[in-house]
């Protein structure tokens, strides 16, 4: 089981090349992953993006690459032609203006003109450096995935704790079900025998009356269900991935919680089930957690 929420770092150091990646993942629905590099990886953002799809089903991922190439290696340097050519017009337009003036525009002296030339940062990402962000990647993935894990585990513990707690609750509301009825049944006959005093009641009728409501009040499929839902959170929270499932799932929770105080008539069930829909609510914060 892996939370949605963690960090991770990995380093690469070797050959002049300081390369440093971070991960930090925070829940959301569906995989989302945003790069923050210096241009130099521009072309490799769908090359990050794959590593991380293969380690991250879910979440929010921000990645931050740095890095320091101390290699000794000859400059890739590309003129700014448009630039140039800017800087030759104007120097045409000052002779034409100014006559008088020596003329000392030379290809060397436009060379010195300020960003004529750049360097090229596209072509100094090689295979060397591409090779570095890969190892460096791929141990802040595991790294992440092992803080993700470590929290994954607490939330089961914490899950498996209150499912416990749902469980107890469920069991005093179907202790408590059979009764509603024969409660029902005596306030119903000193009722009528209140109304009508001496008069014998209509003993048919008001069982009856009592059938009626027993049916109309009746939650043994709803606790049935709700039973079986614990039974499967319990299983499904022993796989790996499984946060839609329990989201899935805590829906369906939720369902038969609703149902039954709905059902109930009863007010000592009713309150029962407030603090069943409470557990249930915490349950499902913590599912909203799960990758």
């Amino acid at each position: 089981m892996l939370s949605m929420t963690g960090y991770g770092k990995g380093e690469y150091k070797e050959g002049g090349i300081e390369l440093t990646c971070e991960i930090k993942t925070v829940n959301n629905r569906y995989l989302d992953v945003s790069v923050k590099a210096p241009r130099i990886f521009t072309a490799y953002e769908d090359v990050i993006r794959t590593l991380v799809r293969e380690k991250l089903t879910r979440g929010h991922a921000d990645v931050f690459v740095s890095c320091k190439d101390k290699r000794e290696r000859p400059a890739a340097l590309v003129p700014d032609m448009q630039l140039a050519a800017s800087y030759v017009a104007a120097a045409t337009a000052l002779k034409a203006a100014f006559p008088a003036l020596a003329d000392d525009v030379t290809l060397t002296s436009v060379l010195r003109f300020p960003d004529v030339l750049k360097q090229d940062e596209q072509a100094a990402a090689d295979e060397e450096l591409l090779s570095a962000l890969k190892k460096a990647l791929s141990e802040a993935l595991d790294n992440l995935n092992r803080m993700r894990r470590t929290e994954g585990e607490k939330l089961k513990a914490d899950m498996l704790s209150r499912m416990d707690s749902i469980e107890a609750l469920a069991k005093e509301i179907a202790a408590r079900a059979p009764k509603v009825a024969e409660e029902y049944r005596k306030k119903l006959e000193e009722r009528v025998r209140e109304y009508l005093k001496d008069a014998n009641a209509d003993e048919g009728r008001l069982l009856t009356e009592v059938a009626v409501f027993a049916d109309r009040s009746n939650i043994d499929e709803e606790l049935t269900r709700l039973f079986s839902h614990i039974s499967q959170f319990r299983s499904i929270c022993e796989e790996g991935i499984v946060g839609r499932k329990l989201d899935f799932l805590v829906q369906e929770f939720n369902r038969e919680a609703n149902t039954t105080c709905s059902k109930s008539n009863d007010i000592e069930i009713t309150r029962t089930g407030l603090a069943l829909k409470n557990e249930i609510e915490k349950v499902r914060e913590q599912v909203q957690n799960l990758e």
